[in-house]
């Protein structure tokens, strides 16, 4: 599909994530002039609401979210919230969605949806839809996680999915997607000719990639003890990180090409079973501690009972095809962790034999490190001659190479994620959604790990808030010669 969305129907209107997220990045895309100029965007939920009141809580929630008071222009902010109209129904309620229906009309302008529900309500909410004329042709899906608990309730979700909506027609978020620097790593290997010849086994020694958050459940406490970090973050997020730094280079920027290689990765994770997953992985869950000076209590204490879920986790893995054989990727995330940042890590190998020895300098090898969050920034670390007469030997010092985009595009706005992956939904625009078949390679993997703890009965080991997790995982890396980047 390439003609433009004329409609877009927001369902959980009311909820965290559309306050948040999708209701500042519509207006950052309206303000822009980038969505149709005759879009209507139809939000639902079970709030009893009507238009007034919807766009009375919207604005406000722009005003909340919208950091940069400059942006939020109180004109520009009026014509949007006249974008809006609410329709209250309850989702899993078939006899309701005629009223959705109504107010979006029969769809043939071409209508865009966005899915932020619990996933119980996925296959009533389709049937709803679909018995209310509203999953034609011109109609496109999107879909929030989480997709599923393991294996197969995924797929009895894309099944259901899937009865109505074709793949072309499904767009799956991961978020992630949606970062500028995310999208800059591909940049980076594939709009440039230095890196690519050492993006492999001979250049690199190894990768980490770490997720790490200071907050604890945050109201979260139903979501969380029922998912963990494996299935939280890993299966997702970080999984979909490790396929663009692993990925071959895809024959054109496009959704199929992208995807294809993407597919390629995840079915080439060394798969960690039952007689791995001890050495291969670290579980942990925190205690009371300390975060940025301030007491904060322990997870079970936050919970008002004992778990057995995991707020840590920490893994070692392979990606076995040509490119990539025996180069150890590290994964790291974890809840009530010192600093709130997402990065990627890359070591590349050193120079074979270093000429400055004898003089007494220390060369330590090159490092890429691509931050995701809070701030967005690549930097490349080199090592340089540190200046001086060397009357008592060459003192070289490792000295980064600032390749952020923050001072470079100064001028441009930071773009919330969701802005990118709502206007790429509106336009028809697959290549940075997830595919069936990607999502379904990744909770392949994670269920063997999981299938590993429960079989070799691993529980959580403690950490203390305010730590970067259990030893054990600091064992994890440093047994093969490695540290952790903090």
């Amino acid at each position: 599909m390439t003609q433009p969305a004329h409609n877009l129907l927001l369902f959980g209107a009311t909820g965290d994530l559309a306050q948040r997220m999708l209701l500042p990045s519509l207006y950052g895309l309206h303000a822009d002039g980038l969505l149709p100029p005759d879009l209507r965007i139809v939000a639902t939920a079970r709030s009893d609401l009507d238009d007034s009141g919807f766009r009375s809580q919207a604005g406000d929630s722009l005003s909340r979210f919208i950091a940069d008071r400059d942006f939020l222009r109180p004109e520009v902010a009026r014509t949007f919230l006249e974008r809006l109209s609410y329709v209250a129904i309850d989702a899993s309620d078939q006899a309701q969605y005629g009223r959705l229906a109504e107010t979006v009309g029969k769809a043939k302008d071409g209508l865009a949806i966005f899915l932020s529900t619990a996933p119980s309500l996925f296959e009533a909410t389709i049937a709803g839809l679909s018995q209310a004329g509203l999953t034609g042709r011109d109609v496109r899906l999107a879909l929030e996680k989480p997709l599923g608990t393991d294996l197969a309730s995924s797929r009895m979700i894309n099944e259901a999915v899937a009865s109505v909506f074709p793949e072309e027609r499904t767009f799956r978020i991961d978020h992630y997607l949606g970062k500028e620097t995310v999208q800059n790593l591909l940049a980076l290997r594939f709009g440039n000719s230095l890196f690519e010849p050492l993006w492999n086994a001979s250049g690199i020694e190894h990768v980490q990639i770490t997720v790490s958050e200071t907050v604890g459940l945050e109201g979260r406490a139903g979501y969380y003890e029922g998912s963990g970090a494996l299935r939280d973050m890993v299966q997702n997020h970080m999984l979909q990180l490790l396929a663009l730094v692993a990925m071959e280079p895809p024959a054109q920027f496009g959704a199929s090409a992208v995807r294809d290689e993407k597919v390629k990765v995840f079915r080439s994770l060394r798969r960690i079973g039952r007689d791995e997953v001890a050495a291969n992985t670290v579980i942990g869950q925190y205690k009371a501690g300390a975060v940025g000076g301030a007491p904060v209590p322990g997870y079970a204490d936050e919970l008002g009972h004992v778990s057995g879920t995991e707020t840590f986790v920490a893994l070692k893995a392979h990606v076995d095809n040509w490119r990539w054989k025996g180069v150890p990727f590290y994964l790291r995330t974890g809840k009530r962790l010192p600093e709130r940042h997402s990065e990627i890590f890359i070591q590349f190998k050193g120079v074979p034999h270093s000429i400055f020895a004898s003089r007494g300098a220390v060369v330590q090898p090159n490092k890429l490190v691509i931050r995701l969050q809070p701030e967005e920034n690549i930097r490349l670390l080199v090592m340089a001659k540190q200046p001086g007469l060397d009357r008592e030997g060459i003192r070289l010092r490792e000295v980064p190479l600032d390749l952020g985009t923050a001072n470079v595009f100064a001028d441009s706005r930071r773009r919330i994620a969701y802005e990118r992956l709502l206007l790429d939904l509106i336009e028809g625009d697959p290549t940075l959604f997830v595919r069936r078949d990607e999502v379904e390679a990744q909770w392949e993997w994670i269920d063997a790990i999981r299938d590993g703890w429960g079989f070799n009965r691993m529980t959580p080991k403690d950490y203390a808030a305010g730590t970067w997790g259990p030893s054990a995982a600091i064992a994890l890396t440093e047994r093969d010669g490695v540290s952790w980047h903090e």
